[in-house]
Parts: C-alpha cells; structure tokens; sequence
C-alpha cells in the first residue's frame, strides 16, 4: 500500500512537471520554479516540451504499473529506476534540489516495492 501511494505520488509529480515544461514553459511562476529567465524561457521552449515528454513517459509508465496491479511490479520498479537515474543526472549537472524532488522518492518507492509495503 506504501508502494502504491508512493508510485502514484510520483506519477503526478511528473504529470505535473510535463504541463510545466510542455505547456506553461515561459509562465512567469514556472520560471521562479525553475529559475530561468524570459529570455532563457524563450530561446528553451523546445528543449523543456522535449524533456517535458519524456516526463509524460516516466507518468505513463508507472500509471500503467499500478493499472496492472500486483503484476506490475517488474515495470514499476523500471520506470523507478529511470525516475532514479534521471533525479541523480538532474541533480548532477542541474541543481540539487532535484535530488530531493525526484531522486529520493523514487528510491523510497523502489524500497517499498522491494519490500512489499
């Protein structure tokens, strides 16, 4: 159940952060979020919708994974470790924060799924 909540939790993180970077790229709150400028927001506006996809990919897959239920665990624990690698290359060469925001509840979720809870 901990797993579960977890997984989805995590989708919706990256739902949310696909509209961020697909369709509210150059809004002035989601550039505070990313701390970009107008100028920055406007020449990236391609490169953020192309992450921002691929965000959508890292939702759709762990959606799919709790809409197998039980037998979904293989590709949840997948598109986890994808959502992990991405956090640690974000937090690598992005900004830190990233870290927190996407890498530890990954790893969160892949001990929960792991364990069972």
């Amino acid at each position: 159940m901990i797993a579960t909540g977890l997984i989805g939790l995590i989708a919706v993180l990256h739902l949310y952060i696909l509209v961020l970077e697909m369709f509210l790229w150059q809004a002035p709150r989601t550039r505070a979020v990313f701390g970009t400028s107008a100028e920055f927001a406007a020449q990236t506006k391609v490169l953020a919708a192309n992450q921002g996809l691929y965000n959508g990919f890292l939702a759709a897959g762990l959606i799919w994974a709790l809409w197998l239920g039980a037998d979904g665990r293989g590709v949840a624990l997948f598109f986890l470790v994808c959502v992990l690698v991405a956090g640690i290359y974000g937090a690598a060469t992005a900004s830190r924060r990233i870290l927190l925001v996407q890498a530890v509840p990954a790893a969160l979720a892949i001990v929960a799924v792991l364990a069972g809870i």
